[in-house]
């Protein structure tokens, strides 16, 4: 894993102004208390070290946020599991359905994509897998049916399946797939730990990798909309771009050209940026954009990734996080498909010494400016032996948006559930009590998962949407929202994966400070058409139809 031995910077000045939320977890009063495995305690293999993704999801469209959880596994001869899926059972509990669902494949699980691929009106689920990846059709009835073969995406060889995502590259209304691959791993040929000179860590024995093992190839799959797929990296180009450690995913228009491109964050080698054509095909535009390296041209070690509009100009930016002795990158969009890293100047380079996974952007006190959460945890357990101040189990970070294109860490004021040491990988936000509030999910290493419930004490408006495709796909991935609500404009973007493995609810939710109705709310849908709604209710749920705005 790369890092530059950066230095903690200081911690910018207190704005004054408390952070009205407090996280506590409730993950064991809700139900969720099975561990999500990777690997055992003393590992052998990098494979041991990824841990898995997590999701917020309505599988069963009766308007509560239900919960999947991606399970790995391990080499010894300890019991397998299955991923789990969860009912919320509408009362601040959920129930364990995973058996009755039909979701019981064993295996090293990875990541989680969930969008409807088929137009059913039913979330489906992608999950990766160091193996074969599995897709399962959503039945409609709460079980899912292994569609992996029909569809053509087994594959013919073993890949370490990383971040994935739905995405309608070609804008033809069918949800299409891309799939990150980390990189080519077999244990029976793996050195181990201390073998190589890849394989130390501070002059320390550990696991191999990833520089050093081969690399792997990005996949890009075209929907045909018969229920299969076909495989198109080679004739888009995907395959053609540089090889690189591939981790996380983002697909979404980055660029404001109203076609989704693919940005995936390079473990120890430069990220990739997939600029969409809007032919077909995809050029690989990273080192132009300003999103291939550090501030210094320098490989990182990126994970996960995040979108948003975090200073309110109307442009997406980006979060990317790193290994530790670095710091996050806050990609901030210039307009005409360029970025600039604004992370120390945001005040994010004052926790260097946290190997960092997810990330996610959510305005938590609804006061209209999405704020910034990231997990942490080290891979190597071999650290806590060590003279450095990186421990294994750390807690979680939050910054706060002030607003100014600043921000500021309250994580060690905001509850018990920020505070608690985990090893964490990844997370997903989402409110999961219909109560306003945005909530997190989060993977934690060999241990249950974690519930925080957002306590928000501001009494701020919000407003979210659910949008459904008609034209367009039926889950609208790849759309832009904006609302417009006391003369401040917000943007969001429908995703089905995000931060490091995971998936978020994907309707778009905006805080509203003190407005108490949204005044305008503006759709792009993934096929590029606009639609307009005016005067919407605060604090509701609005139902955005594609083809239905009144006349």
């Amino acid at each position: 894993m790369a890092s530059r031995g950066a230095a903690a910077l200081p911690a910018p000045k207190s704005s004054g102004p408390v952070f009205p939320v407090s996280f506590n977890d409730v993950a064991a009063a809700a139900g969720l208390r099975s561990p999500q495995i990777a690997g055992s305690e003393k590992r052998k293999y990098i494979l041991e070290a990824m841990g898995s993704g997590v999701a917020f999801l309505d599988y069963d469209s009766d308007g509560w946020l239900d919960i999947f959880l991606v399970n790995g596994s391990r080499f010894d001869a300890a019991p397998k599991l299955s991923s789990y899926l969860y009912r919320n059972n509408r009362d601040g509990t959920f129930i364990d359905v995973t058996a009755k669902a039909g979701l019981t494949k064993e295996g090293w699980g990875q990541s989680v994509a969930a969008a409807d691929y088929d137009n059913d009106g039913h979330t489906d689920l992608f999950i990766t897998y160091w193996g074969r990846n599995t897709l399962y059709r959503n039945n409609g009835n709460g079980t899912f049916t292994d569609m992996t073969a029909k569809s053509r995406l087994a594959g013919q060889q073993t890949r370490w399946g990383s971040g994935a995502s739905f995405l309608d590259f070609d804008r033809d209304g069918h949800l299409d797939l891309f799939v990150a691959n980390y990189l080519q791993f077999d244990p029976a040929r793996a050195p181990l730990p201390g073998k190589d000179p890849t394989c130390t860590w501070l002059g320390v024995p550990v696991f191999c990798g990833p520089r050093g093992l081969p690399f792997s190839t990005n996949l890009l799959y075209k929907n045909n909309g018969d229920g299969t797929f076909t495989d198109v990296s080679t004739k888009s180009g995907i395959a053609a771009a540089q090889k690189t450690y591939a981790l996380g995913v983002l697909a979404a228009d980055l660029d404001g050209d109203n076609w989704p491109d693919i940005y995936v964050a390079g473990d120890s080698s430069r990220s990739l940026f997939y600029h969409n054509n809007s032919d077909g095909t995809f050029t690989e535009r990273a080192t132009y954009t300003g999103l291939a390296y550090d501030e210094n041209g320098l490989e990182q070690a990126g994970m996960g990734l995040a979108v948003a509009d975090y200073d309110g100009d109307g442009l997406l930016d980006i979060a990317k996080t790193n290994f530790a002795d670095d710091y996050p990158n806050l990609y901030r969009n210039l307009g005409k498909g360029g970025f600039t890293d604004r992370a120390l100047f945001a005040g994010l380079g004052i926790h260097p010494q946290y190997v960092l996974w997810s990330a996610i952007f959510a305005d938590f006190d609804n006061d209209t400016h999405a704020d910034l959460f990231l997990t942490a945890g080290h891979i190597f357990n071999e650290v806590d032996r060590l003279p450095t101040v990186q421990r294994f189990h750390n807690p979680r970070l939050l910054y706060w948006n002030l607003g100014n294109g600043k921000f500021e860490d309250v994580s060690t004021r905001s509850g018990p559930g920020i505070l608690a040491p985990h090893s964490s990988r990844g997370a997903a936000a989402g409110d999961f009590d219909n109560d306003g509030n945005i909530d997190l999910l989060i993977m934690n290493v060999n241990k249950p998962p974690s519930l925080l419930r957002n306590t928000n004490r501001a009494p701020h408006h919000w407003f979210r949407a659910k949008l459904t495709g008609t034209k367009s796909n039926r889950d609208a991935i790849g759309a832009k929202v904006r609302i417009e609500a006391d003369g401040r404009w917000q943007t969001a973007v429908v995703l089905s994966q995000s931060g490091y493995y995971s998936c978020n609810d994907p309707r778009p939710h905006f805080g509203l400070g003190a407005a108490t109705k949204v005044d305008r709310m503006e759709v792009t849908w993934p096929n590029g058409n606009v639609e307009t709604w005016r005067n919407l209710d605060a604090d509701k749920l609005f139902h955005a139809t594609e083809g239905t705005v009144p006349r």
